[in-house]
């Protein structure tokens, strides 16, 4: 492998000579041939011929003659404005030293005496390295010049402050970097934050700043990702700032983030417009729903004591009419009594429509009896077989709690009737730490994802709602072996928690 200080000798030595027209190099080169053969020069004795040289090719060094016509100082200025790095070495005689040292004063790189011309070589090749040496840390500075100006145009263009923090052993804090973002953000400069932390402290208030230190006292023992958000305090209005980064630990043990601060009050105050526009719709579909039950007891009152009571006494009157037939109107008396399984029917239907619209026996005998009551009666329609298990009898949730879980339970068995193709259904009802938990499932054909997607799915969104409006929460999957399973979680009383860890214990005791 090539040595790093000596040259490749493989190739030409391409040497530029400044010397008078009448100089015998015989004896220079010959002191360079016998350990680098193969030798480029070209002989250049005034300023003119200087710049030709350097213009026409590249010089691996530029040897002076204390002989030349022209000066070093005349030999150096060419070459400091071609921007080139082209060692110049003086070759003195031994009696005019004076000469070669104002030329090392003037930039040349050394000083070989004419006696002495077994050191040129040796001079020539180490101001070869050198030259490479420089011409590497140049091309490394350029680069990373270069790379900073880049940083700094993307860092300036960020919508946020880049910053670089790092705590010391005694829990100190400092700014090493930040962006130019910093004055929209907190309103100081760059040299104001790295001078003073306790400025970018100083930008919350006292609650906030208390959960930015835990935050970053956190992400520091756990070497988890710093995500924080808080507001800054101030007297106009104040900014939701983000703080996102991953912490590094140093050598020193000192803590140190690299990360970036953002101005995330566009999006929290979208967040605020949204939950808004959902709370209005939550209470909306709330008002709407009651407004449907209203109306459907309304509608089961008219039901049960207007179309009803006529029913009935329609069913007297055929009744009657039929005890008044004479006894050999066979005919009519069939008539008579298909009239009267007709009006059996409509009691029946209108009994069933009027239980399905205010299902009183749900504020009789409780959430459990209805919903076996409306099992029975799905059963019977649609000829589905509908099973109800209840793990406690004294299931008593609050009448609005009761009602939702019912209704549910009423659209989850319409949906099956109408797009399952099931045989069975079963659905078990039980309480679970607080809440009230309700399974329904059947064995038809499932349930896929574009069917939950569907835009006019209203069954399933209804369900939805009414969980949500509860605080409880709601899925529906797809089942193994066929068949989909709807499983709800709601508080057993409204706006209550569901109880605590150690209540249940002491409650088991």
């Amino acid at each position: 492998m090539q040595n790093q200080l000596t040259p490749d000798s493989s190739r030409p030595l391409r040497l530029l000579l400044i010397a008078a027209i009448d100089f015998d190099a015989a004896s220079l080169l010959g002191a360079l041939t016998n350990r680098r053969p193969n030798i480029e020069k070209r002989l250049a004795n005034s300023v003119a011929t200087v710049r030709a040289a350097l213009r026409e090719q590249t010089w691996d060094a530029a040897l002076y003659h204390t002989g030349a016509s022209i000066s070093p100082q005349s030999v150096l200025k060419p070459i400091e404005e071609a921007e080139l790095d082209l060692p110049l070495i003086i070759i003195a005689a031994p009696d005019d030293r004076k000469t070669g040292l104002r030329a090392l004063q003037s930039g040349a790189r050394d000083v070989v005496d004419s006696d002495r011309l077994e050191r040129l070589l040796p001079a020539i090749e180490r101001e070869i390295v050198q030259a490479g040496y420089r011409a590497d840390h140049k091309a490394a500075l350029d680069m990373l010049k270069e790379s900073e100006n880049r940083f700094r145009a993307l860092a300036s263009n960020l919508p946020g402050m880049l910053f670089q923090l790092r705590r010391d052993n005694q829990g100190e804090f400092r700014f090493f970097y930040v962006s130019e973002g910093c004055q929209k953000l907190f309103g100081h400069k760059q040299h104001e934050l790295m001078a003073a932390s306790r400025r970018f402290f100083d930008a919350f208030d006292g609650d906030e700043r208390h959960r930015l230190e835990e935050a970053l006292r956190y992400s520091a023992d756990h070497g988890t990702l710093l995500n924080w958000e808080g507001r800054t305090r101030g007297r106009s209005r104040p900014k939701w700032i983000n703080l996102r980064s991953t912490p590094h630990l140093l050598d020193s043990g000192a803590i140190e983030w690299q990360g970036i601060a953002t101005n995330v009050t566009h999006s929290k105050d979208i967040e605020a417009e949204l939950r808004g526009s959902r709370q209005q719709l939550a209470e909306l579909s709330t008002h709407l729903e009651a407004v449907k039950e209203e109306e459907r007891e309304r509608i089961a009152r008219d039901i049960h004591d207007e179309l009803g009571s006529i029913l009935v006494r329609l069913k007297i009157e055929a009744a009657l009419l039929a005890t008044k037939l004479p006894g050999d109107s066979g005919a009519l008396r069939d008539k008579t009594h298909s009239i009267e399984e007709l009006l059996d029917q409509a009691m029946s239907t209108a009994s069933r429509v009027a239980r399905e619209l205010r299902p009183g026996i749900l504020k009789e005998f409780g959430l459990p009896a209805a919903i076996e009551c409306q099992a029975e009666d799905f059963s019977q329609r649609f000829g589905i077989s509908c099973r109800v298990q209840c793990d406690q009898e004294n299931i008593e949730p609050d009448s609005d709690t009761s009602l939702a879980l019912f209704r549910i339970a009423q659209e989850a068995l319409t949906n099956v009737a109408k797009h399952a193709h099931a045989s069975l259904v079963v659905m078990r009802l039980r309480r679970e730490r607080g809440n009230i938990l309700l399974d329904i499932r059947d064995n038809g054909r499932g349930i896929s994802a574009a069917d939950m997607l569907k835009p006019k799915s209203f069954g399933l969104r209804g369900i939805r709602e009414r969980v949500l409006s509860l605080g409880g929460e709601f899925s529906i999957d797809p089942v193994d072996n066929g068949g989909t399973h709807i499983c709800l979680r709601v508080p057993e009383h409204v706006g209550s928690d569901p109880p605590r860890e150690e209540e249940l214990q002491r409650n088991l005791f």
